[in-house]
């Protein structure tokens, strides 16, 4: 999951000005739209702070954001307070710095922060335990960060339009209305969105370098992907020990690009309990076109190639253990390969470090559509048991908004971690392995679309460029699955999957068909139709309202 979740904000540099079909990066003031079943009637809040907010840019990007004391009128700043946030991933080297100058900037609001973070290694043990038993206000969450099973837990604070009318003036200005519904779970708003969605295509790529030495010179389809790795397999391996992609843990990443050939979105992504349907342009998806993924075909016939792959070699049989990311093998010039989003790139201008060493992305499906990453797969929500909700959200909302600390969070320190040229796109320095950009799980929550890299990869710029025209938002982004009334059934599922889906994204089993019978009865013998139920009536509930 780390790998997965790093290569998703490593991109967003490369596609954030790709927007078309994905939805507004920004949006204006939603007083007065739904959230769920709430509605803004009272023209006085919904107005709260309007005067102090005149003179600010139209939209996020257009100008400098300043957040002030005097928009926040209903919180109360007369006492000093610290708003507690815990994040995901492991600290930054400066962080103490970023943390010094986020907290002199907010001495006029009388407030500062501590922040705690899980590191990867603990995040998916210790997440629970420190809502129910820390000290929390602020809390990174996501569909594949416990948002939806802590929601039905009741650990997040439940949001309304006033309450953030009153408490959050710039984020009511300036977040996409259409956001909102992507973290509003049975009529309950249980955490604020990103406000940028951005195109995810999926993407191979390889050692360049490597293929031409064997007689490659492209890929354009996934029978040549499978070409190269056998190829890298055979031939390299045994000379050099560089695997034609370094796998680790499973081989999701390499999935998503297979089952891009299919046109297909998830309707539901619940770390493996992911349910699938295809595609039909301008359509929703009956209930009864929607599966468990396992139960396809198209995973099948992805498992069987996984295993001819493996038994040739093409990773290590201890992959399921390994530590080290394929994306960083890659970059260490340990693996051929890598799959993923226009994050690729990062790890190929690594490789390119070496002499010698040239990378190449390629996309295997230009016939097909391009997904977009949903504006809720990274949150912020305030905790059910912050001691000061109000407080709370007025920091995320400087976060989120005001330019200076958005940044600060985002890049670094201006000058030490990062340089803004005359066009306001920022380079990374030397520095900026002590706080990269997008280093931290905050980071990916608070994004709004305004900030570009200087000097991209022109690589990069060509394939985003080609995706414009395919970009499709998945039609059921703002069904949210509520599973608190089957959720010991799911968690059992869950248990079985995870033990089965890895060994056989990697190919390391025995006979596929017979796995996968194997998987799918003790899912069933977990309670997966009872799930399946519940998910089918909420779902099509959920569509006649559309």
């Amino acid at each position: 999951m780390k790998k997965k979740v790093l290569s998703i904000v490593l991109s967003m540099a490369m596609t954030a000005t790709i927007l078309a079909g994905c939805g507004s990066a920004t949006g204006n003031a939603q007083s007065g739209a739904n959230t769920g079943d709430t509605v803004i009637a009272d023209e006085a809040t919904a107005t709260a702070g309007a005067v102090s907010l005149e003179g600010l840019p139209a939209a996020i990007g257009e100008g400098i954001v300043k957040a002030t004391p005097e928009m926040y009128k209903d919180v109360d700043l007369s006492k000093h307070k610290t708003v507690n946030i815990t994040l995901i991933g492991d600290t930054p080297t400066a962080w103490s710095d970023v943390l010094a100058k986020t907290n002199e900037y907010l001495e006029p609001f009388n407030t500062d922060v501590e922040v705690s973070f899980l590191s990867w290694s603990d995040y998916q043990q210790m997440y629970s335990l420190t809502l129910t038993g820390g000290q929390v206000d602020l809390i990174f969450t996501a569909p594949w960060c416990f948002m939806y099973t802590e929601a039905a837990k009741g650990s997040f604070y439940v949001l309304d339009n006033a309450f953030v009318a009153k408490n959050m003036p710039l984020t009511n200005k300036y977040q996409a209305p259409e956001s909102w519904d992507e973290t509003t779970i049975s009529g309950q708003m249980i955490a604020v969105p990103s406000n940028q969605a951005s195109p995810m295509g999926k993407l191979v790529a390889i050692r360049q370098d490597l293929a031409d030495k064997y007689g490659i010179s492209s890929l354009n389809n996934w029978n040549d992907y499978m070409n190269f790795a056998k190829t890298i397999a055979e031939k390299e391996t045994p000379e050099s020990g560089i695997y034609a992609l370094a796998a680790a843990g499973d081989n999701n990443e390499l999935w998503d690009v297979y089952r891009q050939q299919e046109d297909t979105f998830l309707a539901l992504d619940s770390d493996y309990f992911d349910l699938i349907y295809n595609y039909k342009k301008g359509e929703l998806p009956d209930a009864s076109d929607i599966k468990l993924v396992y139960e396809t075909e198209l995973f099948k016939e992805y498992a069987k190639d996984m295993k001819e792959l493996a038994d040739a070699g093409a990773w290590s049989r201890s992959a399921l253990t390994n530590t080290v990311t394929d994306d960083d093998a890659f970059g260490n010039l340990q693996g051929a390969s890598i799959a993923w989003n226009t994050s690729v790139f990062t790890y190929i201008e690594q490789a390119e470090q070496t002499d010698g060493v040239v990378g190449a992305a390629y996309d295997l499906t230009k016939n097909n559509l391009v997904g977009c990453e949903n504006y809720s797969n990274n949150d912020m929500a305030i905790a059910a048991g912050s001691a000061d909700p109000a407080r709370a959200a007025m920091v995320l909302d400087i976060l989120k908004c005001d330019t200076y600390i958005n940044h600060l969070w985002i890049l670094g320190v201006e000058g030490e971690h990062y340089t803004v040229n005359d066009a306001g796109e920022y380079t990374e320095t030397d520095k900026a392995g002590d706080f990269a950009a997008y280093a931290i799980s905050a980071s990916w929550a608070i994004k709004n679309g305004d900030l570009k890299e200087a000097g991209g990869d022109p690589r990069a710029t060509e394939v985003t460029d080609s995706w414009e025209e395919r970009v499709v938002s998945n039609p059921t982004v703002t069904f949210v699955f509520d599973d608190s009334n089957v959720a010991d059934y799911k968690a059992a599922v869950g248990t079985v999957l995870k033990d089965y889906v890895p060994m056989l994204e990697l190919g390391l089993v025995d006979d596929v068909d017979a796995t996968i019978e194997k998987m799918i009865k003790e899912c069933y013998d977990s309670g997966l139709q009872n799930v399946l139920d519940e998910f089918d009536a909420q779902y099509e509930a959920w569509k006649a309202t559309r």
